[in-house]
């Protein structure tokens, strides 16, 4: 299985809609192609969701957008058990997150009890409604949107839930030339509908299992390690990353190599996604935040000291 060419197909399909970037497109096949899932933290605006629904379209995955709002309830995310009057029996109607590619836009407006919905759907890949379990679709990715400016009317995402989350990502406003780009590109028509498939579900899954077999040295492996448990002696840390965090790093460390065509995991690989997959998995001391630096900061920090291997 050639991961590097599926991802090539879709990177190029998915930036025909999305300008200029290209690396925030590579994360979020990153964390499908390692089984897990995207938070999105950004303003309005910025092509959230055009985002989920093109990425969704490249891979000819089923696609469902679940708006979040402080009165949407469980039922409404998982789906609900009817009685059909007609065959005198109870069926089960399937909520939006029965779906491969989910799009969670602005999650933190919905109550905890709600947003505790969508945890075992992201984490056993299944949903469990009056007692019976079923299924989740496969492949299955969650990408969840937050905007970080507004703070009424909205729900902070709980420790356990944000941790689900392989990586939070930033799409940033374009450059100038990109933003100019974005009006051209846009002038006639808009390119999302007419945006064809360039691989399937079956090639995903497939590429899924070659992912896992990516090679890790173990002076990588041990350098990988350490970076993810300096953040649990870091003065300016309360509450360091979990034992998932650390192998979140890991399948991103493999899916990346593999999206780059590599069948080995290299230390730069760690150092560039450490701040994706570690920040959002710390909570820094209320001085560190009372002196204005941020857990990307102190992340970083932490990836600039730990000593990486060399090679003999």
């Amino acid at each position: 299985m050639d991961v590097r060419d599926v991802a090539r197909r879709i990177l190029a399909n998915v930036e025909q809609v999305i300008v200029g970037k290209a690396d925030v497109v590579e994360l979020a096949l990153v964390a499908m192609l390692c089984e897990g899932h995207v938070l999105i933290e950004d303003v309005p605006g910025i092509g959230k969701t055009t985002l989920a629904r093109a990425l969704a379209a490249s891979l000819g995955c089923s696609f469902r957008r679940i708006q979040f709002t402080p009165d949407l309830l469980p039922s409404d995310v998982t789906g609900i058990s009817y009685f059909n009057q007609k065959q005198q029996e109870f069926e089960f109607r399937p909520g939006p997150v029965m779906a491969q590619v989910v799009l969670a836009d602005e999650i933190n407006r919905a109550t905890p009890r709600t947003q505790s919905a969508l945890l075992e759907a992201m984490q056993e890949r299944q949903v469990t409604v009056d007692g019976v379990t079923y299924a989740l679709p496969q492949p299955f990715l969650v990408l969840a949107t937050q905007n970080p400016i507004e703070l009424e009317g909205t729900f902070p995402l709980p420790e356990a839930q944000v941790d689900r989350f392989l990586i939070r990502i930033r799409l940033g406003y374009p450059s100038e030339r990109e933003e100019n780009d974005l009006l051209v590109r846009f002038e006639r028509d808009d390119p999302l509908p007419r945006l064809a498939p360039v691989a399937t579900p079956e090639a995903i899954l497939q590429a899924q299992q070659a992912v896992r077999q990516v090679g890790v040295e173990p002076s990588v492996r041990e350098y990988l390690v350490r970076v993810v448990r300096a953040t649990r002696s870091h003065g300016s840390v309360e509450l360091g990353a979990s034992p998932r965090g650390t192998l979140a790093l890991y399948r991103a460390c493999q899916a990346l190599a593999a999206v780059r065509g590599r069948d080995f995991v290299l230390p730069d690989d760690v150092k560039e996604l450490a701040p994706v997959v570690l920040t959002h998995r710390i909570l820094i001391s209320p001085q560190t935040r009372l002196r204005g630096r941020r857990p990307e900061e102190v992340v970083q920090e932490i990836v600039d000291t730990v000593p990486v291997p060399v090679s003999k």
